[in-house]
């Protein structure tokens, strides 16, 4: 990969995304360096989810690129997004609620997983093998994120902030280079928001993950970012570090509805 530890892992250029007549996302370009907590900021409706969904393929913009480890995309698809590293949560949590929590996470090792369709229906040879290697890394993910004791309870029974969790370590499954994380704590009490940025930061630090986040609690991103983009009715309006952040006008003005004079 180009650019080493501190390169550019995913640039956003020029990014231009419309549903009928309504401009979501206005010329938008920045970047997000390998190995960095950038986080994505701005006030409802400003563009932060339809970002995220620009770069994982959910939507097709109708202007710009993304460039993914040194490659440009004019359309990037959800299916090349996973397989080439790309894995997120989402606002309202995804998984399937009669399947227990290991079972959940296994489902984020799909790209991983190599043998035919014949070898896994008849659950021999190949397939069994690959199977107990995907378990095992899911083991060690459910260790990770202290979450044994619900290993086998189904994610339906669970409470919210386990269910968060849960849907962390999905996304972990994939070994993802980037994450993308949309607003991870909405609805979490203090503990839970307290636990989830530990978990956040740890696999930033240990497993090397870059991360990309929407969080609408301004504590935590300030404590867990690196860097901060802000977007206010579909445009970029400010970008730096967090201390830069805090302190722009123009960002002051978005989030109290103060007019700049």
């Amino acid at each position: 990969m180009t650019g080493g530890a501190n390169g550019t892992l995913l640039g956003v250029d020029g990014i231009r995304l419309s549903f009928g007549g309504v401009q979501a996302i206005k010329d938008v370009s920045f970047d997000i360096r390998r190995g960095e907590i950038r986080a994505i900021i701005g006030p409802n409706g400003a563009g932060k989810t339809s970002m995220l969904n620009v770069i994982n393929g959910f939507y097709q913009p109708q202007e710009g690129t993304i460039t993914f480890k040194d490659r440009a995309y004019r359309r990037m698809s959800p299916n090349v997004a996973a397989t080439n590293g790309i894995a997120r949560t989402f606002q309202n949590i995804a998984l399937f609620k009669g399947m227990s929590t290991l079972d959940n996470i296994m489902t984020g090792r799909v790209t991983k997983m190599s043998v035919g369709l014949l070898w896994q229906a008849i659950h021999l040879g190949p397939a069994r093998r690959e199977e107990i290697e995907n378990r095992e890394f899911v083991e060690e993910i459910i260790d990770f994120l202290e979450i044994e004791h619900i290993r086998k309870t189904p994610v339906g029974r669970l409470p919210y902030g386990l269910q968060k969790r849960v849907e962390l370590g999905r996304a972990l499954a994939a070994e993802p280079d980037l994450l993308l994380l949309d607003e991870p704590m909405a609805g979490m009490n203090l503990e839970e928001k307290e636990d989830m940025s530990r978990f956040i930061l740890d696999v930033n630090s240990q497993f090397g993950t870059t991360i990309a986040l929407i969080e609408h609690d301004m504590g935590v991103v300030m404590d867990l970012s690196d860097r901060v983009v802000v977007l206010d009715y579909g445009e970029k309006i400010a970008d730096g570090t967090p201390d830069k952040v805090r302190t722009d006008q123009a960002v002051i003005d978005a989030y109290l509805g103060v007019p700049h004079e």
